[in-house]
């Protein structure tokens, strides 16, 4: 390999074209410092050939040992910026996988039933529903409905006695078996009585719990035939609470005529601080029903002092024997309010059914036979 220096370049540049040009020789010609004559190619300037990865010298090695730290570190930069393959596979709702290893059975319980966005359907069942042909055979032929067949997926059955826990069992349901102190829930707890009050502030401790833990949820009566899926017309524009109504007179923000037995509640702060309130006021309200509690609560402005997004379901959809639907094509639940004694409300709650199907069966037929207005509960409803 032969080298040329600057110095045998200048001489002879200068043999060419005199003395008197010395000063300019930088200004008009720049020779590179080093050329290198390489296998294969002619006289290439030795940086260039440092760039092209063909010169082993010290000075392009000098030059990649310093440029090989940069790069590692602009490589361990970018790995701490970018998200990881595994942000992908993260839980839902900002949990770590440590949260999400269930911390008891109701957590367990929890997880395996409700739908990926941590929403389930919650009903409370006791001996006098479980009987052969009664209320809980009854509610499940809803489910059996082609729009409701995947909903039974994401019930949970709350059993308040060993009777009630065990039939539910027996139909491989989701069941979860609530401990009650010593109170004998089994019997019917016949309306504002001492164990019918007692079982609804249970309940109340017991949703309270299912809210801290994250989950949203319908809750709903054992008395309540689901003849549609509610989803679809509950609304979706951040409310806390949606609430059914034993009468609806227009305005879906304000009424005092809301029904404890279907509601919609997401899980929040907002609503953990309601529940934690409403639950707090049962030593002060003997004689009251929860549901007399938490209208109270409203009319005392909780539910604007807690910041609460509430919405009122119009019975056109979510209709009870207090005001029924008169449109059975938009009909979504019939809940037997305005009535008591369970064996009374099981046989209007089965005409409406049986009505119900037979219209729905015959997509020619009036729908003039709807609502049913004959029954030990029924009556009509039509506002005049």
């Amino acid at each position: 390999m032969v080298k040329t220096t600057r110095e045998e370049t200048e001489g002879a540049y200068k043999q060419a074209n005199g003395a008197n040009d010395e000063v300019g020789v930088l200004e008009r010609f720049q020779p590179p410092k080093e050329y290198v004559e390489l296998d294969g190619y002619d006289q290439v300037p030795k940086d260039l050939a440092c760039d092209m990865g063909l010169s082993g010298s010290v000075s392009c090695h000098a030059t990649v040992l310093c440029i090989i730290p940069l790069l590692v570190l602009i490589i361990l930069y970018a790995c701490l910026l970018l998200p990881t393959p595994a942000s992908f596979f993260r839980p839902q709702h900002g949990t770590n996988m440590k949260e999400n290893v269930p911390k008891d059975e109701l957590d367990a319980i929890l997880q395996g039933v409700s739908m990926q966005n941590k929403t389930l359907i919650i009903v409370i069942l006791n001996k006098a529903y479980v009987e052969e042909n009664g209320m809980l055979d009854l509610f499940l032929q809803c489910f059996q409905e082609e729009e409701n067949q995947f909903l039974i997926r994401h019930i949970l059955f709350v059993a308040v006695d060993e009777t009630a826990f065990n039939r539910c069992c027996a139909l491989e349901l989701h069941c979860y078996k609530l401990t009650t102190d010593e109170v004998n829930f089994s019997k019917e707890a016949f309306y504002m009585s001492n164990a019918f009050n007692e079982m609804m502030w249970r309940r109340t401790l017991f949703l309270g719990d299912v809210l801290r833990r994250g989950y949203n949820f319908i809750f709903t009566d054992m008395d309540v035939l689901w003849l549609r899926n509610p989803f679809s017309r509950l609304s979706h524009e951040g409310e806390d609470l949606q609430l059914s109504c034993d009468f609806f007179f227009g305005n879906p923000f304000h009424n005092p005529h809301f029904n404890t037995g279907f509601y919609f509640v997401s899980a929040n702060n907002k609503t953990i601080a309601l529940f934690d309130e409403w639950y707090a006021l049962r030593n002060n309200s003997t004689g009251k029903k929860d549901q007399d509690v938490l209208q109270a609560m409203m009319k005392e402005g909780a539910f604007t002092r807690l910041g609460l997004r509430v919405r009122y379901l119009e019975t056109t959809y979510f209709s009870g024997f207090c005001q029924m639907s008169q449109d059975s094509r938009e009909v979504i639940i019939v809940h037997a309010n305005c009535c008591v004694s369970v064996k009374v409300k099981l046989i209007d709650l089965s005409k409406v059914f049986q009505v119900w199907k037979s219209i729905e069966g015959n997509l020619t037929s009036e729908t003039a036979a709807w609502p049913p207005k004959a029954g030990i509960c029924l009556h009509d409803t039509t506002v005049k």
